[in-house]
C-alpha cells in the first residue's frame, strides 16, 4: 500500500483491506462470534438463545429508488447467514442545493415500503443536507436474529459442495445501467429492452431474503453469499477464499440475462464483474442439491447448479475453450464506467 497514491472509485483493494483488518483492528469481546473479514457478510454476536446479526452497507451508485436499494441490499446479507432481518437504521446524506421536500419524502417512502415488504422495522437514523455531494447517499445498518443452530457461516464452504446460484446475473447491475445511463444507449439497444432492464429492481428483484430462507430449510447448506460489488466473479472468490478452498465453475451454467448481455456489450463491460445483488450464491451438500433446486423451482425462483467446491485454492472457469482462472475485478465494472461519465 502506497500512502500517497489515491485509490480509484470502488471498494478498497483486497490486500489493503486485509492489512487493515489483520493489523489495525483488535477486539476482545468473547461474544463476537463472527467479526470483520474478507467475504464476510455480517457480524454475529452471541445474545444467549439468539444470535444478533449486524450489517452495514451504503448505496453510492444508484440515485433512483435509493431507499429501496439500501433496505434490500442490507437485508440480503442478514439473510445469507440464515438470519431473519428485523430492524433497520438509515443515514441519509443529501446534496446541498439539490434537495427539496419532494426528494426527501420520496426517499422516506421508499425506505418505508421496502421495510414493510420484508417485515422490517425502521427504528431510527439520521438525515442531513451535506456539503460536497452531487447526489444523495444513503447508508444503512441492518440487524437480524437467528437461533444458534440455524446460523449459516459465509466461510463454511467445503470441498465437494455444489454451488447453486439463484435467479441470474446481474440483476442490480442491469437495473443500474438502464436507470443511470439508459439515455446514452438509445439507438444502440431496443427501447423495450431498456424498459425491461429498468424494472429489474423489482422483477426479478434484488432481494434474496426469500431465496435464502428456501435454501436454508430445504437441505444442508454450508455457506451463502450475496454477490455485490465486483459481480459474481468477486462473490465466488470471496466465498471460496473465506473458507480456504477453491472451485470450478461451468461457464455454460451461469445464467446471464439477455438484457445484461446487451447492455454490457453496448458499454464494453464484463457481466462477470458487474454488481450482482439479486442472486444468491450457496454452497450446499451435494446430496441435498437436487432437493434444494427443486424447492426453489417449486417456489418460482430460478436456480441452477453452476459448479463445485474443490480443496485446491483458486477459482477456475470451464468453457468451450478449456479451463482458465476466473477473472478478478479489483473494482466493479460499473465503477469503472462511472469514472468515464
Amino acid at each position: 500500500m502506497n500512502a500517497h497514491i489515491p485509490y480509484p472509485v470502488g471498494k478498497l483493494p483486497q490486500a489493503d483491506l486485509m492489512h487493515l483488518l489483520t493489523h489495525k483492528l483488535d477486539f476482545h469481546d468473547p461474544r463476537v462470534l463472527f467479526g470483520p473479514g474478507l467475504g464476510r457478510d455480517a457480524a454475529v454476536i452471541d445474545f444467549g438463545d439468539r444470535y444478533l446479526v449486524a450489517k452495514t452497507d451504503p448505496i453510492t451508485f444508484a440515485t433512483d429508488e435509493i431507499g429501496w436499494y439500501v433496505v434490500n441490499v442490507n437485508a440480503n446479507d442478514i439473510a445469507c447467514l440464515g438470519a431473519t432481518p428485523r430492524w433497520f437504521i438509515a443515514t441519509a446524506l443529501l446534496p446541498e442545493g439539490k434537495t427539496d421536500p419532494a426528494m426527501v419524502e420520496r426517499i422516506f417512502m421508499q425506505l418505508r415500503d421496502a421495510s414493510h415488504e420484508l417485515g422490517i422495522s425502521l427504528v431510527g437514523g439520521h438525515t442531513e443536507i451535506t456539503y460536497g455531494l452531487d447526489r444523495p447517499i444513503v447508508v444503512g445498518a441492518m440487524f437480524g436474529e437467528v437461533p444458534p443452530e440455524r446460523l449459516v457461516r459465509s466461510d463454511g464452504a467445503r470441498p465437494g459442495d455444489t454451488l447453486i446460484l439463484t435467479k441470474g446475473i446481474c440483476v442490480e447491475g442491469t437495473a443500474l445501467l438502464a436507470q443511470e445511463v439508459g439515455a446514452r444507449l438509445k439507438g444502440q439497444v431496443p427501447p423495450e429492452l431498456l424498459t425491461r432492464a429498468e424494472g429489474f429492481l423489482h422483477t426479478p428483484g434484488i432481494s434474496v431474503v426469500r431465496d435464502a430462507a428456501i435454501v436454508a430449510r430445504s437441505g444442508v447448506v454450508h455457506a451463502m453469499h450475496d454477490p455485490t460489488e465486483g459481480g459474481i466473479a468477486t462473490g465466488l472468490h470471496e466465498i471460496t477464499e473465506a473458507a480456504g478452498v477453491g472451485a470450478v465453475v461451468e461457464a455454460a451454467a451461469l445464467p446471464i440475462y439477455p438484457e445484461t448481455q446487451a447492455l454490457c456489450a453496448a458499454l464494453h463491460l464484463d457481466p462477470l464483474g458487474l454488481i450482482a445483488s439479486g442472486s444468491l450464491l450457496a454452497a450446499v451438500a451435494p446430496k441435498d442439491a437436487p432437493a434444494i433446486l427443486s424447492a426453489l423451482h417449486s417456489a418460482g425462483v430460478a436456480a441452477a447448479a453452476i459448479g463445485a467446491v474443490h480443496a485446491e485454492p483458486g477459482v477456475l472457469l470451464r468453457d468451450a475453450d478449456g479451463v482458465r482462472p476466473l477473472p478478478t475485478f479489483p473494482r466493479d465494472e460499473i465503477a469503472r464506467l462511472f469514472e468515464t461519465l
